[in-house]
């Protein structure tokens, strides 16, 4: 059974904003209006009201809202319910995470794991770690390896895997535009200089609260999805980018770049592993869940 739309129609519910649920769910507007109107269309009356400006659930709507929220909660239940009567755990659990996070956590996350429950099938997504919670909150993804943010929304649980300072790093041929004391830093020394910085994320939002504190917007050459790219620009010549030191202790090219001294520090990356809190009924994520010691 599907219930991605009715999960899409609640997200919608409770955000009123087709662009906020969209992103929410990790899917397109288009996407998304076209579940709506599906579902719209199935029931024979219109679920909200829509223009320019605003979005409002109807009266059917409200109505419909309620039968969503229950018919998502039992057949979460019953498939509980079935599979704790299963002899053994059977089924898939798929996991979220970037490049890096795939060959510095997975192998010593699942190899116990694996061997313990043969009868799970694991399947490993990999992409930009901004978007893992998204991913994990619209239910597109059980679990993802993600940095804990700021404040992480209250519907998911985190566990702590490791702790990586962020750093600035810079290729080893020197540029003009090289700040030349990052000890001591200046807005003189880093308003030429071109940064390479992540898209989005918690990185990012380090990165800009840092140039903010010093009283100078960053000069951005690029923004890019993925720390790895970061390190390949920053090898290449194009100028300084920040990552996580895990980031850079498992690239390929650490030889190719060098660590700025920079003062003040950025904060520490806390990565670890979110799942959303009701999907630790499920006996599979909650048997992988317990597996994984917080450090």
């Amino acid at each position: 059974m599907d219930t991605r739309p009715l999960e899409h129609f609640l997200v919608l519910a409770d955000t009123l904003h087709f662009g906020r649920a969209s992103e929410a769910c990790h899917v397109s507007p288009s996407t998304l209006s076209r579940s709506i109107r599906q579902l719209e269309a199935s029931l024979g009356v219109p679920l909200f009201e829509r223009d320019n400006r605003h979005v409002a659930l109807t009266r059917h709507g409200e109505t419909f809202q309620h039968f969503a929220r229950e018919t998502v909660a039992q057949w979460e239940a019953l498939r509980l319910s079935l599979m704790s009567e299963a002899q053994h755990l059977t089924g898939e659990i798929s996991i979220y995470c970037s490049v890096t996070a795939s060959y510095s956590f997975l192998y010593a996350l699942l190899s116990d794991f694996r061997g313990r429950h043969p009868g799970i099938e694991l399947k490993l997504h990999t992409g930009d770690p901004a978007e893992a919670m998204a991913r994990v909150l619209a239910g597109d993804e059980d679990m993802a390896i993600t940095p804990r943010p700021r404040q992480a929304p209250e519907a998911l649980a985190f566990k702590s895997l490791t702790r990586s300072p962020l750093v600035f790093i810079a290729p080893h041929e020197a540029h003009d535009w090289t700040p030349a004391t990052p000890e001591t830093p200046r807005i003189e020394q880093w308003r030429a200089v071109p940064m390479i910085l992540s898209e989005a994320g918690l990185s990012r939002e380090y990165a800009d609260t840092w140039f903010r504190a010093l009283g100078i917007a960053p000069r951005i050459y690029a923004q890019v999805a993925g720390h790895e790219a970061i390190v390949s620009m920053v090898g290449l010549g194009f100028g300084i980018g920040v990552v996580p030191k895990i980031v850079l202790d498992n690239s390929p090219l650490v030889e190719r770049v060098r660590v700025l001294p920079v003062k003040p520090e950025l904060p520490h990356y806390d990565v670890g592993l979110c799942v959303r809190e009701r999907r630790l009924k499920n006996p599979l994520i909650r048997a992988l869940w317990d597996e994984v010691a917080e450090r």
